[in-house]
């Protein structure tokens, strides 16, 4: 069949560019109608104008965050967040007044404002996973631990501990808010925003997005550097 062959052509090369997996860079080439006027007349390897945007069922793989951990967080699963945003016309607004509206209007919090915002934006074409609207690169990364969230907290605040596991000069912390979240400036003029979260009495997650990267090859390179930070971080708060 030519045409699924050249859907095919066209997600692979999607693919190759953004970085996507199959499914959420073939929903993305579905997602807005794919017109030749030179072969609308009867070419048959011209893909058909019926071309739709992404199955609602395709959401969560294009934004990066599954149904379950959304709604337990925000209340909505991603079909209703497009619906919502997209009846105030988000789709059109900067990524600041889309963060605004989901948190102001929904009164969600800073961390999970931003996924939504995000995540919405990716479903909308407007950015490709991991790329930030303005073309720069952002990567995230989120570990659990058995400690509770005021040890956790305390191990990315406190100077000599953060340290013994970061150990990255030059990093300084721009705000934080006590067991929630943080802000670091990064030695290169990047971002750093983290998230902490309990997760009963005795264990949490800490959750990272490191922004204002220049390119998708240095964000895998910032990601893993994160894992081992991250693995670091688990032997001090084993040994404390």
């Amino acid at each position: 069949m030519p045409r699924q062959k050249d859907l095919k052509r066209l997600v692979r090369a999607r693919m190759q560019k953004t970085g996507e997996a199959y499914t959420a860079a073939r929903a993305q080439i579905l997602r807005k109608p794919k017109t030749n006027p030179s072969r609308d007349g009867g070419g048959s390897t011209a893909l058909s104008k019926t071309l739709s945007a992404p199955d609602p069922r395709e959401f969560a793989t294009i934004a990066g965050m599954s149904d379950e951990k959304l709604k337990e967080s925000t209340g909505c699963t991603w079909e209703r967040w497009v619906r919502s945003l997209d009846h105030y016309g988000a789709d059109k607004m900067s990524h600041r007044d889309i963060a605004k509206l989901v948190q102001e209007k929904y009164e969600v919090g800073s961390w999970w404002t931003q996924t939504v915002a995000v995540g919405y934006e990716r479903i909308k074409g407007l950015r490709a996973r991991g790329q930030q609207r303005n073309g720069t690169f952002q990567i995230s990364k989120s570990r659990t631990y058995n400690v509770p969230v005021t040890t956790l907290f305390d191990a990315w605040t406190n100077a000599r501990a953060r340290q013994r596991w970061l150990r990255e000069p030059g990093v300084k912390v721009r705000k934080a808010t006590r067991p929630k979240s943080m802000r670091l400036g990064w030695p290169d003029g990047g971002i750093v925003a983290v998230g902490f979260f309990p997760k009963g009495a005795s264990k949490s997650y800490v959750a990272v997005e490191h922004t204002k990267l220049p390119d998708r090859a240095t964000g895998e390179r910032i990601k893993q550097e994160w894992s081992d930070r991250f693995d670091a971080l688990g032997e001090v708060l084993a040994a404390s």
